[in-house]
């Protein structure tokens, strides 16, 4: 399945200890490009964790919008998984947490 950059999607993620699994958001960051040459997506974590805080936290205003629930931050857990896992999309990311994202990303790798 191919999705729009910036969906987000519902995915059973992995807990560090590989026995179980949750279901979660994530945000797609590839492109359909990529999700149709390697069938694979490039994904982002989507928290509402409050206990914890990474420096590269972004909050995502929008999170309505994308189809969250509550006040979510995007924190920079970065990987890829067989299009295939994607149980469903929730939404779209809105543009002013694009931004931030891409603003974000754009620091930690830069060109």
């Amino acid at each position: 399945m191919i999705f729009d950059r910036w969906s987000v999607v519902v995915l059973p993620f992995p807990f560090t200890d590989l026995d179980t699994a949750k279901r979660r958001p994530v945000l797609v960051l590839s492109s359909e490009e990529f999700q149709r040459t390697h069938e694979h997506i490039l994904c982002g974590m989507i928290t509402s964790a409050t206990h914890s805080a990474w420096p590269s936290d972004v909050d995502l205003t929008g999170y309505a919008e994308a189809g969250l629930k509550k006040p979510c931050k995007f924190r920079c857990k970065i990987f890829t998984l067989q299009d295939d896992l994607v149980l469903y999309r929730l939404g779209m990311l809105a543009e002013a947490d694009r931004l931030a994202v891409t603003a974000m990303t754009s620091d930690l790798l830069p060109r």
